[in-house]
């Protein structure tokens, strides 16, 4: 872990392009030197900025690429860019992958947590339309990673199943709660298509802070679980 200050401005692990977005932006991910054990993936919803930014931070500390931990720190460039929850065209593709509970009815999202929902975003026209989940998809299927945790905001907790080694290694790390279900239907979910194919998916929910305290609180604490993980 390398914190010095020539080192937190860049990213300095090597990346690949996996795909393109709807408007032409590349999907890039880190890759690992070896198998991939774990994948760690932020931004799959542009509203949700801080996951890519607190995982940026975190990565500017390594001078070198895992030996089993892969990384995507934006999934959805194009929301990412138009500061939008969906893609450009607006798919939550967070309910855009094939599985059993796909549906066509519009999502509905919160523009403030504590808000009803009062934003609808399309789920697109059929299961895996988006370019940008079809490229995850044969991204995951190419790496076939153990785990993924896959990095949202802001409901603070982290969001499994059941309490596995790796969920209670990110709970320690994040001092955050688990819960065995979100509380809402999610269909067509990234979860819920890693759960079809037993794939274990954890998904960690920052709690809503200020991005300098994101940082501040999480930073050395998320960098320190990695490397922990990498050794394990």
């Amino acid at each position: 872990m390398n914190y010095s200050p020539e080192s937190r401005g860049i990213i300095r692990l090597p990346s690949l392009e996996y795909g393109r977005s709807v408007l032409g932006a590349p999907l890039l991910y880190y890759p690992c030197k070896s198998e991939c054990k774990l994948l760690v993936m932020a931004g799959i919803h542009g509203e949700e900025p801080e996951t890519t930014f607190l995982l940026s931070r975190v990565l500017r500390a390594f001078d070198e690429p895992f030996d089993s931990i892969a990384f995507i720190l934006c999934a959805n460039p194009d929301g990412a860019a138009l500061g939008t929850r969906g893609n450009a065209n607006g798919v939550d593709l967070n309910r855009n992958f094939k599985t059993q509970n796909f549906s066509t009815e519009k999502v509905g999202s919160r523009s403030i947590l504590e808000a009803p929902r009062d934003t609808l975003l399309l789920p697109g026209a059929f299961a895996g339309s988006e370019p940008e989940t079809q490229a995850l998809v044969a991204l995951i299927e190419k790496l076939k990673p153990a785990s993924v945790l896959a990095m949202h905001a802001p409901i603070a907790c982290v969001d499994a199943p059941q309490k596995t080694s790796l969920v209670e290694g990110v709970m320690n790390a994040f001092n955050l709660p688990w819960l065995p279900d979100i509380g809402y239907k999610t269909p067509g979910s990234f979860g819920t298509w890693c759960g079809e194919r037993n794939l274990e998916c954890v998904t960690l929910e920052l709690p809503r802070m200020s991005l300098e305290h994101l940082f501040d609180r999480y930073g050395r604490a998320f960098a320190e679980f990695l490397e922990r993980f990498v050794s394990r």
